[in-house]
């Protein structure tokens, strides 16, 4: 059984959502023995985490910090890193460079993910962020997978339902709206709607209509399979 460093605490509560996710799949694959699991919750500064999310301005702050839990977590000897935050693989070729064990991707994760079930054109819903440094974008091109995103207006209302989701704040109307994304993107003949941004699946959004994913789940599992490997 292979040890999991997790680089996390952004935000907090997709955090615990994944360790949660891990630990439960990994006993129901596994009833002998409970996953060893490093959690490094980042000293990120309220102000930095802000301006990425809001205005995708200095991004390059971010670096020194996630560089120095990935080195961290290197040294407890754990296996492998993962992080469940999306925003936060706009730096993991950094991240990668600055350790020597491996650290997975949600983003290939995600693609290997639509691939096994044939999902060929995906309404992705992400952080303004994401989007502007073409975390899934560039990705999904590459392996022939189109996708539909929000627009402008609908982003910057996203942006601020994960600035109230990252400061603990889980409100019907922000579940009404995601929903209304969601089925304007229905309308584009998408397979599936992917949850891009990991604190998303904390409003629990559902449709009868057309699968919604979170990515979270989706690197919980890819998680679950390198740890039982």
């Amino acid at each position: 059984m292979k040890s999991v460093g997790v680089i996390g605490g952004l935000g907090p509560e997709t955090t615990s959502e994944f360790y949660l996710e891990v630990i439960f799949q990994c006993q129901k694959l596994n009833s002998e023995q409970r996953p060893l699991i490093v959690i490094s919750s980042v000293p990120l500064l309220f102000e930095i985490e802000r301006d990425l999310i809001a205005t995708n301005t200095g991004k390059e702050r971010y670096i020194p910090f996630l560089v120095s839990e990935a080195k961290r977590l290197e040294k407890t000897g754990v296996d492998f890193i993962v992080m469940p935050c999306n925003s936060l693989h706009v730096f993991i070729d950094e991240i990668r460079k600055a350790v020597n064990i491996p650290v997975l991707s949600i983003v290939e994760e995600t693609i290997n993910y639509l691939k096994k079930n044939d999902f060929n054109k995906v309404g992705l819903i992400s952080t303004s962020a994401t989007v502007a440094n073409n975390v899934y974008e560039t990705k999904f091109k590459e392996r022939g997978i189109s996708f539909i995103s929000p627009d402008d207006l609908q982003r910057a209302k996203m942006d601020k339902i994960i600035q109230r989701l990252i400061d603990g704040q889980h409100l019907n109307q922000d579940r009404e709206l995601v929903m209304a994304v969601v089925n304007e993107l229905t309308t584009h003949n998408v397979d599936c709607v992917a949850l891009a941004c990991t604190d998303l699946q904390l409003l629990l959004p559902k449709s009868d209509d057309i699968p919604i994913f979170d990515t979270m789940k989706v690197l919980a599992e890819s998680t679950v399979n390198k740890i039982l490997s």
